[in-house]
């Protein structure tokens, strides 16, 4: 055997090292551009509210928790046009492993009530329907969630 088959290898292996590396790269950007940590989400959105229904929440920048059985994982925020997207939990009551978008609004002159939200989409079969689903009319935030009114919140101790 004169070594010659081995040399022959070695390019090959090398491409596939390089290829290997580059997939994983890429694999670890990609999945930095979904996760939360690149965006910080507002901060008056963050810790413990209560809407207009006595509803609880429990809100951080990666999952929003409405209490005491539904959580929201939240895999993106956009900040521009104001809304979340989040995966729905698997032991949620329903739409269980679902996606969620939330779009939200902040109010002026309506102390305690410092912003709102909807749920546009609750039910979509991946994030990027979700994402797809119309705005939420936050020109009319007393008829802009899909004829009702955006759940105002306000913070809580």
């Amino acid at each position: 055997m004169t070594g010659k088959p081995l040399f022959s290898i070695l390019p090959l292996m090398k491409r596939l090292i390089i290829l290997t590396l580059l997939l994983f790269a890429f694999a670890k950007g990609n999945a930095q551009t979904k996760s939360t940590d690149a965006v910080k989400p507002p901060i008056e959105m963050m810790g413990s509210f209560e809407d207009d229904y006595q509803i609880r929440y429990k809100i951080s920048d990666t999952l929003w928790f409405q209490l005491p059985h539904t959580r929201f994982h939240i895999i993106k925020w956009n900040l521009e046009k104001k809304y979340i997207i989040a995966r729905n939990d698997v032991h949620n009551p329903g739409e269980k492993g679902l996606y969620t978008r939330i779009d939200y609004m902040t109010f002026n002159g309506m102390e305690p009530w410092k912003w709102g939200y909807c749920l546009t989409a609750y039910n979509a079969a991946t994030d990027a329907i979700a994402e797809a689903t119309a705005a939420a009319d936050r020109d009319n935030p007393m008829k802009g969630c899909g004829g009702y009114p955006f759940s105002r919140m306000k913070k809580v101790k």
